[in-house]
């Protein structure tokens, strides 16, 4: 039988697919439609940061050991993402309760957040699944990469006539790992310095 906490991760983890993906994606479109630059600024900056958390399921699919605690880390990174800029939590906080652009987003930020302090606290619960992925507790952290893995081999076969293996997916996890904390260094070192806090929403896209 699974125990409560196995059941509690599963749980969090379909959450996830609605909330990291289907919400977000929705009211980005949602936003376009209505020209609201504050939440299509807010939307973009939080796809850039999301990227992490696909690199860390392909580190699952390569049996990557720290794979859980660079899952971890992206939740909270998107966690902050949407919260970090005052000129957008300014402008939200302009709007009325019977905006249902802004409503929604003001909930899903909400609810990204309860979402990122689930994996913290479960990843606390099961600190030894990030240096041993393999072992039989930790199997519960690798089922979203699965379902991933099966898709992206399907997709590695059709362009490249060859399946994506553990060893491929290690090095593309990796590589993109590397990649994508070289950016942010670069953001802030150079970038959060000099703009602060203030995302520029007014000027996106312009």
């Amino acid at each position: 039988m699974l125990s409560i906490n196995e059941i509690s991760a599963w749980v969090t983890f379909q959450l996830c697919s609605i909330f990291i993906l289907g919400i977000p994606l929705t009211i980005f479109i949602w936003s376009i439609k209505n020209r609201n630059k504050a939440i299509e600024k807010l939307l973009s900056t939080y796809w850039k940061i999301s990227i992490l958390f696909l690199i860390s399921l392909i580190l699952f699919i390569g049996r990557v050991d720290f794979s859980l605690l660079i899952l971890i880390i992206s939740t909270s990174l998107m966690t902050i993402s949407v919260w970090l800029w005052t000129d957008i939590n300014r402008e939200l906080k302009g709007y009325k309760l019977n905006n249902s652009l802004i409503t929604t987003t003001r909930a899903w930020r909400w609810a990204l957040t309860f979402i990122s302090i689930s994996f913290l606290v479960h990843g606390i619960q099961d600190l030894s699944c990030i240096n041993s992925i393999d072992s039989t507790e930790c199997l519960i952290w690798s089922e979203p990469s699965r379902n991933l893995s099966k898709i992206i081999n399907q997709l590695f076969n059709f362009l490249f006539g060859a399946n994506f293996t553990e060893p491929i997916a290690k090095f593309a996890g990796l590589f993109a790992l590397l990649i994508y904390v070289l950016g942010l260094i670069q953001w802030l070192i150079i970038k959060l310095p000099r703009s602060g806090r203030n995302s520029g929403f007014s000027n996106f896209e312009e």
